[in-house]
């Protein structure tokens, strides 16, 4: 099959074959741009020293570009009724191997050990289901997997927030914990043109390079995430509101300002204002008065 199977006519061709019918739940939008994926696997810096784990390869569309530059290709689907598609679509390409599985439950770490362990440079590239791209994200940075980089095409606004700066209205708690692992940088805007079904929004390809070590200190990796969350629960209300509402109680409230006035950050601030260094000073001061 020589046919590259990202433009519109082949990818109708094979969904006729298989009289595949699109399933709203799974948030299926199938590529059908050449420009596009080469786009993607530049992006991922992809070599023939690379393994790659892919997250809902469809058709195959993105998996064939991956196949043909990387040294294996190890694919999550799913979608039961995609795998056949892609056992021939994907039939020339020795170095692909598809997985039954959704990813969110399952055991990334060990796949990489049977499949990918002969490689020297592991990638995570995918184009994701909108509905499911922060679990899925969160899952591979968290799990602190040998990971150099994850690339992946998601909704437009998501990537805005994931790469926004303190003191922009896309600054969030999503920011935070993104950068906290990754340093975030978005490569290519695409419009939903270039999919079938098109979406209802424009995506955006974003790169995660994961780092080696975490930007700030914390004592307390969970706690810190909580505050951060706790700060922005109401984002018109100040940090001092928010953490005694959210985390603490209203009698704490007095230590909660003694803490703040210490490290000489203003209650009165937003959390959209505070950086990811004030935040875990902020964490660190107040983990003594979480019960």
């Amino acid at each position: 099959m020589n046919k590259d199977i990202a433009t519109p006519q082949h990818t109708k061709t094979i969904l006729n074959k298989f009289n595949f019918k699109f399933k709203k739940s799974l948030g299926q939008n199938f590529l059908i741009d050449q420009n596009i994926l080469n786009k993607i696997v530049d992006s991922a810096k992809v070599t023939s020293k690379s393994g790659v784990i892919e997250i809902g390869p469809g058709i195959g569309a993105l998996t064939e570009h991956l196949a043909k530059r990387a040294q294996k290709v190890v694919a999550f689907e799913i979608d039961q009724r995609l795998i056949p598609i892609l056992n021939e679509t994907l039939q020339d390409y020795s170095n692909v191997k598809i997985i039954h599985s959704d990813v969110l439950e399952a055991n990334v770490d060990q796949v990489i050990k049977d499949e990918l362990d002969e490689v020297e440079d592991l990638v995570v590239v995918a184009n994701l289901p909108y509905y499911v791209t922060t679990p899925i994200i969160m899952k591979l940075l968290t799990e602190k997997l040998p990971i150099r980089s994850i690339v992946v095409m998601i909704q437009k606004e998501v990537a805005e927030r994931m790469a926004a700066q303190p003191g922009t209205k896309d600054y969030g708690s999503l920011s935070i914990a993104v950068q906290y692992y990754a340093k975030p940088k978005t490569e290519v805007k695409v419009p939903k043109t270039v999919f079938v079904p098109q979406p209802n929004v424009d995506s955006s390809v974003i790169s995660l390079n994961l780092r080696e070590a975490a930007p700030v200190e914390v004592k307390d990796e969970d706690f810190f995430f909580k505050v951060v969350r706790s700060s922005f629960a109401q984002r018109r209300k100040t940090l001092l509101n928010n953490l005694q509402n959210n985390l603490f109680t209203k009698e704490q409230k007095p230590q909660i300002e003694a803490a703040l006035e210490e490290i000489e950050i203003d209650g009165r601030r937003r959390g959209e204002s505070l950086s990811i260094e004030e935040f875990a000073i902020l964490s660190n001061k107040l983990l003594v008065l979480q019960k």
